[in-house]
C-alpha cells in the first residue's frame, strides 16, 4: 500500500506562481512513474497535468506547456509540480497519481486526496 500525501495549494492571483508537492510513502514499492492531474469545476473527468517517469521522461498537456514543469527527487519518493503564470482556467482540484510496482513486478495506482487551486483575475 501506498501513500500520496499532497501540499502546496492555494488561491493566488492571475500571474502568479504556486508550487505543489506530493510525497510517496509506504512499503517495498517502486515508482514506475509520477504525474499530476486536475479536475477543473463543472468538470466531469480528469485531465493529465504534467507526468514524469523514472528514467526522467516528460509529458506536459498543451494548456500548461512553458509555464509548469514537474521534477522529482527519487530520494524522498517526492515530485513537484511548479506552477507559473497561472491563469483563472487553471483553477481545478489537483490530484497527485502515481505508477507503482511491487516486489513481484505488479502494477498498482494510487491517487492523492487532491488539493485546490483558485485563480482569480
Amino acid at each position: 500500500q501506498v501513500q500520496l500525501v499532497e501540499s502546496g495549494g492555494g488561491s493566488v492571483q492571475g500571474g502568479g506562481s504556486l508550487r505543489l508537492s506530493c510525497a510517496a510513502s509506504g512499503t517495498s514499492f517502486t515508482i514506475n512513474a509520477m504525474a499530476w492531474y486536475r479536475q477543473a469545476p463543472g468538470k466531469q473527468r480528469r485531465e493529465l497535468v504534467a507526468r514524469i517517469t523514472s528514467d526522467g521522461s516528460l509529458n506536459y498537456a498543451d494548456s500548461v506547456k512553458g509555464r509548469f514543469t514537474i521534477s522529482r527527487d527519487n530520494a524522498k519518493n517526492t515530485v513537484y509540480l511548479q506552477m507559473n503564470t497561472l491563469k483563472p482556467e487553471d483553477t481545478a482540484v489537483y490530484y497527485c497519481n502515481a505508477n507503482v510496482r511491487d516486489l513481484y513486478y505488479r502494477a498498482y495506482v494510487y491517487w492523492g486526496q487532491g488539493t485546490q487551486v483558485t485563480v482569480s483575475s
